[in-house]
């Protein structure tokens, strides 16, 4: 495997801003292949860029010739910030700065939970800016994408006890199956508002292939099975993993989104 070098982008810190910039770690391969054809890795919440999901992709692709990059958020892994700073809208611009400043060519954008709702934010600002004739994204690999999981997976389950202390303290520490608490602060909900789909539908003007397991008990399958009505003008397929969980990292796991990976690159 060809060793990727870890690197820091400065994002933030434009005149208007009170805050430090944000240094994001990443690791880039750029591609050897004619084509081009590269991965960009999008991560979930408290998510890092060395989880078992996108470390095989990284080893697929160094042996595919395929260019990788991958990231932590701000206040995720590696990179700077305090976790609790953190919002939708920063984590968008960090993804957009990575893209934008480290990828060329065509990508496959792969999004794992929050990093689906993310990676399709991602590709509506990339359309945006530069017309969906010249987009340079490829394909679009979601793994239990938590589309506006600020408002369909926190906000409107909280209950009255949650949303009391939301509003005494700006926080709420959510209990986790994975680990420690998830700190939900005040903030994240309210930024979030801002970057729902809602029931529009979405556009990506590339195939979308979403991965979901059945046993998922953080991002409901039926969401999943939502979301692809939402994508009626896109190349979408759903392959719904019956005895799945939330991580969808079991060996057999990994080799389903290899191969997934593998199609949308065109390998």
């Amino acid at each position: 495997m060809t060793a990727t070098q870890k690197q820091i982008l400065c994002v933030g810190n434009q005149p208007n801003e009170r805050e430090e910039a944000r240094a994001i770690a990443f690791h880039h391969r750029p591609s050897t292949r004619p084509d081009g054809v590269s991965l960009l890795w999008m991560g979930g919440y408290k998510s890092d860029m060395e989880g078992s999901k996108v470390l095989v992709l990284d080893d697929w692709a160094a042996h595919t010739g395929h260019g990788c990059t991958r990231f932590d958020y701000s206040g995720h892994g590696i990179s700077g910030g305090a976790f609790t700073d953190g919002t939708i809208s920063k984590w968008l611009e960090e993804s957009l700065a990575i893209f934008n400043a480290q990828t060329s060519g065509p990508q496959v954008v792969i999004g794992s939970s929050m990093g689906g709702w993310l990676a399709l934010l991602l590709v509506r600002a990339h359309i945006k800016s530069v017309g969906i004739e010249n987009s340079r994204i490829k394909g679009l690999v979601l793994i239990a994408p938590a589309v506006d999981m600020t408002k369909d997976l926190m906000w409107d389950l909280f209950d009255d006890a949650a949303k009391k202390e939301m509003a005494e303290t700006g926080l709420f520490l959510q209990p986790s199956d994975y680990g420690d608490p998830y700190e939900i602060t005040r903030d994240l909900i309210e930024d979030g508002k801002q970057h729902l789909f809602g029931d529009d539908l979405i556009e990506t003007g590339c195939p979308v292939h979403i991965l979901q397991g059945i046993k998922d008990d953080a991002v409901p399958w039926q969401s999943s099975v939502d979301l692809v009505a939402r994508l009626a003008q896109d190349d979408v397929s759903l392959t719904l993993v019956k005895d799945g969980d939330h991580r969808l990292s079991r060996d057999e796991d990994l080799a389903l989104l290899v191969r997934t990976v593998e199609v949308m690159a065109g390998a």
